[in-house]
C-alpha cells in the first residue's frame, strides 16, 4: 500500500504489546498518539484475533499494517512475517525479530535493500539508530510490558517527501504510576 500526501504523514509505532483479547490496557498515551496518528504500524506480538480486531476498531479508516510475531499463533496465516509499504515516499519495511544484535545492521539491509526505514519488535528494547548506508533501525519497544527496560515506550516517525522528518520513541508510563 501506497500512502501519498502532500502534508507529513504521523505514524504511531508499536511492537510487542501481547494483549489478550482487547486494548483496553494500552496506556493512555498510547490511546492519545494512535488517535492522532495518520498511520499505525505493529510489529508484531499482538497475541491473538481479540486483540487484532479491537486494534483494527480504534485505529477506524486509518492505515493499519502489521506484522506476525512469535507469541502470535492465533494469527499464523493472517499476518505476513515481514512487510514493506511506502509511506509519504519512504519505503517502511517491518519484521518482529531482526535476529542477534551483531550484524543486525549488515542483515536489514540485506533483507530489505531499498527500504529507509525498519521497523522492529521482539526485545521489548527502544531502538532508534541509523544503520547501514542510513538505513534507520526503529524499535519501539514495548506499551505494555517493559521487562528490563525503566520504561514503557512506542516511537513515533514523522515522514513527508520521500524524508524521515522526525523519529522518536516515546514514554508512555501512565501519569498515576
Amino acid at each position: 500500500m501506497i500512502v501519498r500526501t502532500s502534508e507529513p504523514v504521523r505514524v504511531a509505532v508499536l511492537a510487542d504489546t501481547h494483549l489478550r483479547g482487547s486494548v483496553e490496557r494500552l496506556p493512555v498515551v498510547v490511546r492519545r498518539e494512535l488517535e492522532a496518528a495518520d498511520v499505525v504500524l505493529h510489529a508484531g506480538d499482538v497475541l491473538d484475533r481479540g486483540a487484532l480486531v479491537d486494534l483494527t476498531r480504534l485505529v477506524g479508516d486509518r492505515p493499519l499494517h502489521v506484522v506476525l510475531g512469535n507469541n502470535d499463533h492465533e494469527l499464523v496465516g493472517m499476518l505476513p512475517d515481514r512487510l514493506e509499504v511506502s509511506i509519504a515516499g519512504v519505503q517502511v519495511a517491518m519484521v518482529h525479530d531482526t535476529g542477534a544484535r551483531a550484524g543486525r545492521e549488515s542483515r536489514m539491509r540485506r533483507w530489505f535493500p531499498t527500504a529507509d526505514v525498519v521497523v522492529f519488535g521482539h526485545s521489548h528494547e527502544p531502538w532508534n539508530a541509523e544503520g547501514r548506508d542510513s538505513q534507520l533501525l526503529f524499535n519501539p519497544g514495548s506499551a505494555v510490558q517493559r521487562r528490563r527496560q525503566p520504561h514503557r515506550t512506542m516511537g513515533v516517525l514523522v515522514l513527508g517527501d520521500g524524508e524521515i522528518v522526525e523519529h522518536r520513541t516515546v514514554v508512555v508510563d501512565d501519569e498515576d504510576e
